[in-house]
């Protein structure tokens, strides 16, 4: 397995995309600790973990309270022995749907402070803890790309490009360290917009006619690039981005 006797935090582990990367985290054998600010999501993912045999425990956390994260971090590490991997995908509270200029720029700004600050928190958290082991990876999500004409994004362009720039930033600090940061790149997943989101098949089917395959990356292809990202196999990979676009984001 990938993952064998390895320990990863995951925030935002009750969402979609969390939850999809904590099942496959587990089944390559990884202990996996979910945290998140509502305890009935995180129980959902856990109990299919569990279901499978594989090891979890849940905390209720806000991962924009530093201490909150600092405390949570040094648990795991304690309890676990190790925090080896790290990745951060709560919601950000994105404004999606209007124009910029007929935004509030509050609404505007809210996606790349609480961006900036939680992965801020939740890195260092990891990497204190990485740094004394010589070793870590600590995975982000999102990754920049062109905005697509016809979407209404607010600030959430500009928050994935807030978050590579400390990825690129992270990863020359910590990489004589051992730690690796990776990005994994996604042009969106269909399967991971709430059912009750207004527009949601226009959107879905945007996100699919983006792509070059026809077709949208699965919350499995996110879980397994993340497995992947994570693992041994991918020993020499830092300071880059794994693209699960399908093609709707081309790199140069």
């Amino acid at each position: 397995m990938l993952l064998n006797e390895k320990n990863a935090v995951i925030y935002g582990g009750g969402g979609a995309i969390g939850g999809a990367v904590a099942r496959a985290f587990a089944r390559e054998g990884a202990r996996v600790f979910l945290a998140g600010r509502h305890l009935e999501p995180l129980e959902r993912v856990a109990r299919d973990i569990r279901a499978n045999g594989g090891l979890v425990e849940s905390a209720l956390l806000d991962a924009t309270n530093g201490q909150a994260v600092d405390d949570h971090a040094n648990d795991v590490a304690a309890t676990a022995g190790s925090l080896d991997i790290s990745m951060n995908v709560i919601q950000h509270g994105d404004v999606q749907g209007k124009p910029m200029v007929d935004m509030y720029v509050e609404d505007y700004l809210r996606p790349v402070s609480t961006a900036v600050q939680t992965m801020f928190l939740t890195s260092r958290a990891a990497a204190r803890h990485m740094m004394q082991q010589r070793s870590g990876v600590i995975l982000a999500f999102g990754g920049s790309g062109n905005p697509s004409p016809g979407l209404w994004l607010g600030g959430l362009i500009t928050a994935f490009e807030a978050m590579e720039a400390m990825r690129r930033q992270l990863a020359v600090e910590l990489g004589p360290h051992g730690i690796r940061v990776v990005t994994l790149r996604s042009g969106g997943i269909p399967e991971s917009l709430p059912p009750d989101m207004e527009g949601r098949k226009d959107v879905a089917n945007s996100i699919v006619d983006a792509t070059l395959l026809r077709r949208a990356a699965t919350l499995e292809e996110v879980g397994n690039a993340a497995a992947f990202a994570a693992s041994d196999k991918a020993g020499s990979m830092t300071a880059a981005t794994l693209n699960i676009s399908a093609g709707a984001l081309m790199d140069r």
